[in-house]
């Protein structure tokens, strides 16, 4: 499964999309100074997110957008199209 993947069954599950969380995230006063596990433990508590999709939502929030150029169209099942993720609903990415 690609990052983008992941960020996009997140919002399947949620109904938020990547950036709206990170914008929870932020009001909750999580920052790229976070370690992972607060954040997981909030993802668990209010959305029943599993370590995973967690980790995925952990990197954008902690991290940005953008992802390691290794994983773009590495050909291998964690592949992804670009490097930068589309935070902004599955529905309305210009590269799915």
């Amino acid at each position: 499964m690609s990052f983008q993947a992941y960020l996009d069954a997140v919002e399947t599950k949620t109904g938020l999309t990547p950036r709206q969380i990170v914008d929870l995230a932020r009001e909750k006063g999580f920052d790229q100074s976070t370690k992972a596990t607060p954040i997981l433990e909030w993802l668990k508590a209010d959305y029943e997110l599993g370590r995973g999709h967690g980790m995925a939502i952990v990197h954008v929030i902690t991290k940005g957008p953008r992802i390691s150029a290794k994983h773009v169209d590495s050909g291998g099942t964690h592949a992804d199209a670009s490097d930068t993720l589309w935070l902004d609903g599955k529905d309305s990415n210009p590269n799915p």
